[in-house]
């Protein structure tokens, strides 16, 4: 499989996808049709407007996501992942996305197309606004992914959990390993190869372990 999974499609700083700008590029190299999903968002057609003006400026043509079999990869684009999740299993293209993929069609998925590569999305940050058939989503990877991954700040005045204390209720009554994927950073995945890239480290967290963190160029072995 051939998967680039971003973190999150706007970073400090920076514009929409500009931050990753040249992964995207030299992920799809030699590519230029791709397939947009646009499901975790409200309106479909504002948000595909948006994506195919970015890609056309990196020079790729956008189709909708509909006409999956005719494109040369996939984008799958972040806003709510329940709502996301709902629409691929409504719509039947959840093992249509699975199986392309698995055959090695290019999967970029950024934030909640992040996520929905995991076994389940019980570690995403958004809130259930609609209830999908279930929580099992594409399995592309076999760990937990959390994106937009937030380190606890000892100045602040808040008292809720931290990310990393809700990760740890995960592991209260899962297994799986999770790893904390922060802003500006994704993992490229090749012929089973992981490896993060990006401006951060990122956080692993394993059930009855202390988290560690990995660095930029590192490989990641879950």
């Amino acid at each position: 499989m051939n998967l680039l999974l971003i973190s999150s499609s706007v970073v400090h700083g920076y514009g929409y996808l500009e931050q990753p700008e040249a992964e995207i590029r030299r992920f799809l190299a030699g590519k230029k049709t791709v397939a947009f999903c646009p499901f975790a968002a409200h309106d479909h057609d504002v948000y595909t407007a948006k994506v195919q003006a970015r890609f056309g400026e990196m020079g790729f043509d956008v189709v909708p996501i509909e006409k999956l079999d005719r494109a040369e990869a996939v984008f799958v684009g972040g806003g709510n992942t329940f709502r996301l999740l709902k629409k691929l299993y409504e719509t039947k293209l959840l093992n249509n996305i699975r199986d392309r993929a698995k055959s090695g069609m290019p999967y970029m998925g950024s934030s909640a197309g992040t996520v929905i590569t995991c076994p389940t999305i019980r570690t995403t940050n958004d809130m259930p606004i609609v209830e999908p058939p279930s929580l099992t989503s594409l399995g592309l990877i076999p760990f937990q992914l959390n994106c937009h991954y937030l380190d606890a700040d000892p100045n602040s005045t808040h008292k809720g959990e931290t990310r990393e204390q809700r990760l740890l209720e995960f592991h209260e009554e899962n297994t799986t390993p999770v790893l904390g994927l922060r802003e500006g950073s994704m993992l490229w995945v090749e012929n089973g190869t992981i490896t993060l890239l990006g401006m951060k480290s990122a956080r692993v967290m394993r059930r009855g372990q202390e988290a560690v963190e990995i660095k930029p160029g590192s490989k990641v072995e879950l």
